[in-house]
């Protein structure tokens, strides 16, 4: 009874050890995506040398880091409960498969003794045959020697197998406590390096915190450039609302306004519009390569330091140097000008939705042009003065109204 229940309970480790064995692997890809992060993080904090100006930019990514750092440790924790988990169901495996071969040999050497000894008392097979009572019995005990034969070697050769079956599951089984201890080796780094992290925030926070007056006075200064820039689009929207109204294409096409008073376009115009619509959530990120998002949409508090707060206008995404803005989708240049603390601008325009790409470098494209969704759109702005620091400030207004852009970007 006790040996059937052993049996049972092997068959359930069995299929739980398999749904472990895709967690496990599931938990690992994971693992990769997260070190992806962490590395891609620790690239722009090497390349960003710590100032005032760029240091809530650099906190920002520090607890980037040290959140992924805690997702890292977690899934380390997870996947080690599923090692210990899958090397206590591969000792069960193994100690059923052990059994197994164990009863096999014995029925095997059960078997063959009992025939040895008949054998014996018999002298030979010859003699088993011609001891028959008639032809018939004879014919059947040829029959029977060799079905005797085939089971013998049948056995054997399954004996064998078994046998290799618990070698291999042994060798899977030290494999796994080999990757278990590598997983704790790992653990162990990563909680270093969480705490070397954790001391690097709170030197930044020190930093911030005796240059406080410094720091409000930086961040008054990026509010009146931000106000600038949002004075100057709104200006240029209406500037091109206003014109649109009374325009006219080469086939002196009437153009429609979706709402009172907005943008006036032509068919084609709101092909785009709609199409730019229905892309919501799957447009391309204004670059590539390696960035962090280190300003989102709206007022945001930072919670480490009393009385300091940030309104964006969309996002600004902290990248390494020489990376280029790329358009998001299919657009004509409608304006490109240059102000304070933002240099090149440049205005997409996709029917009456707008995307604005600011601190351009370099500018690759002219007012007016027709761009294509990736199209490189100009180099950004390495700041070599304020630690290096390369950011893009990225906006999306529909009409007159700003949008957030992170819901409409696939992330």
């Amino acid at each position: 009874m006790k040996y059937k229940l052993f049996i049972l309970l092997s068959g359930l480790a069995v299929s739980l050890f398999a749904q472990e064995q895709e967690r496990i692997s599931d938990l690992e890809k994971e693992r990769q995506n997260i070190l992806t992060e962490i590395e891609e993080t620790t690239q722009l904090l090497d390349a960003n040398k710590s100032t005032i100006s760029n240091a809530l930019n650099r906190l920002i990514l520090l607890n980037s880091n040290i959140e992924y750092r805690k997702k890292m440790i977690s899934s380390l924790n997870r996947e080690l409960s599923g090692i210990d988990h899958g090397i206590v169901d591969r000792e069960i495996q193994i100690k059923v498969l052990e059994m197994r071969l164990q009863e096999k040999k014995d029925n095997y050497a059960a078997a063959v003794r009992k025939m040895y000894i008949y054998r014996n008392r018999l002298n030979n097979n010859l003699l088993f045959i011609l001891s028959a009572e008639n032809f018939t019995q004879s014919l059947h005990r040829i029959m029977y020697l060799k079905e005797y034969y085939k089971w013998q070697k049948r056995q054997a050769s399954e004996i064998i197998e078994k046998q290799k079956k618990v070698n291999t599951e042994k060798l899977i089984l030290l494999n796994s406590k080999e990757i278990k201890q590598t997983l704790l080796a790992g653990r162990t780094s990563e909680e270093d390096r969480l705490n070397e992290e954790i001391l690097s925030k709170n030197e930044e926070i020190q930093l911030l915190e005796r240059n406080k007056k410094k720091l409000l006075s930086e961040l008054e200064r990026k509010k009146r450039q931000a106000e600038a820039l949002n004075q100057r689009i709104e200006g240029i929207i209406a500037e091109e609302t206003s014109m649109s109204a009374s325009s006219r294409n080469e086939a002196q096409e009437e153009r429609q306004a979706e709402i009172k008073g907005g943008y006036a376009m032509t068919a084609v115009e709101k092909a785009l519009s709609s199409s730019f619509a229905d892309n919501k959530g799957r447009l391309p990120f204004p670059l590539s390569g390696n960035y962090k998002i280190v300003n989102y949409f709206g007022i945001h508090q930072y919670k480490e330091l009393s009385k300091v707060s940030v309104n964006c206008n969309g996002i600004e995404m902290e990248t390494t140097p020489d990376n280029e803005a790329r358009a998001v989708f299919d657009g004509v240049v409608s304006r490109i000008f240059v102000l304070p603390g933002y240099h090149n601008s440049i205005i997409v325009r996709h029917g009456n939705y707008l995307t604005l790409y600011s601190n351009i470098d370099q500018v690759y494209v002219k007012q007016g042009s027709r761009v294509n969704t990736g199209q490189t759109l100009g180099k950004i702005y390495t700041d070599r003065e304020n630690g290096n620091s390369t950011l893009l400030h990225f906006e999306l207004w529909k009409e007159r109204t700003k949008l957030d852009p992170l819901p409409w970007l696939n992330r």
